[in-house]
């Protein structure tokens, strides 16, 4: 549990300040998704889904690949602001940073609506930031190669912002941490595996089933106090939703032997899909502020 400190008109305001942190370590560690074994001739590619073998003979199929920019800028970005908020500790006394971006239901109620985004860039302590920027690290390459960078950097903010409208709803307390996105990209992650089950058979199955039990674990961490669980919930519901609909749709494509997985789902999709979903989540808060 944490507490932020603030200055307004020279008088320190303390305020009761819960932090949103994918605390399961562990279970980050263990979760990151096996995808069919490779090709031992051509580590970036795997041997075909079962529904997807010709009689014979059968070929690799080469899986996307690309540096995940987004993930490491994402990082680079929320480390960054990370030192901006010990820098102005130290100068100031309090965390400017997070004085002006966390979440916080009266600030946003009174028109400052960039809190619906701004905290998933913000984090209340070195181990809060290291667990989320950890689960970001383990989570985000695997997901970004096979979103595209445009398409996951989407989900990314679109599952944050989610994230920060439910806690706007249900908890009156301020918060903060990147753990919305993550949660999304949790979320996203399990949509991936269900959709394409078929295509990538019981390896699918079982890292589903995983994404699950990572997912319930972290969710029972998050009834701890001090904790933003609500916060949780909405950016796994954003993530799911958007990746529902605007994920990646993955399809064997090329002749034998050069066959390439590739997304056929449009971006233009992807852009919509997010516009949709941002201005309902937006609405939500916007109707939420008019009955508190």
């Amino acid at each position: 549990m944490g507490h932020c400190v603030w200055a307004r008109d020279d008088v320190i305001l303390r305020q009761h300040c819960v932090c949103r942190s994918c605390c399961g370590l562990l279970c980050y560690a263990i979760m990151s998704f096996q995808y069919p074994p490779p090709n031992p001739d051509n580590p970036h590619s795997a041997t075909p889904p079962v529904s997807a073998r010709p009689a014979s003979p059968a070929y690799p199929v080469r899986f996307p690949q690309g540096v995940p920019y987004v993930t490491y800028t994402l990082l680079g970005i929320t480390l960054i602001i990370y030192l901006v908020q010990m820098l102005g500790q130290m100068i100031y006394g309090i965390d400017v940073a997070a004085m002006w971006g966390m979440k916080s239901n009266a600030a946003i109620a009174a028109g400052q609506w960039w809190r619906l985004l701004t905290p998933i860039f913000l984090h209340g302590g070195i181990f809060h930031v290291g667990f989320n920027m950890y689960a970001l690290y383990v989570l985000g390459p695997g997901l970004e190669r096979f979103y595209g960078h445009w398409r996951y950097l989407l989900l990314y903010l679109v599952a944050g912002v989610a994230g920060n409208v439910f806690s706007y709803i249900f908890s009156s307390y301020n918060s903060l941490g990147a753990s919305t996105s993550i949660f999304g990209l949790l979320a996203a992650q399990g949509v991936f595996l269900y959709q394409h089950r078929e295509m990538f058979g019981k390896s699918a199955q079982r890292s589903l089933l995983n994404v699950i039990f990572i997912a319930l674990i972290n969710f029972m961490i998050g009834l701890s106090p001090g904790i933003d669980n609500w916060g949780h919930l909405g950016g796994f519901v954003g993530g799911a939703l958007y990746a529902w609909f605007a994920g990646p749709k993955m399809k064997i494509v090329g002749h034998p032997p050069n066959l390439t997985l590739k997304n056929v789902r449009p971006l233009a999709i992807a852009l919509l899909v997010a516009l949709f979903d941002l201005m309902l989540f937006i609405v939500l808060a916007i109707v939420a502020g008019g009955a508190h």
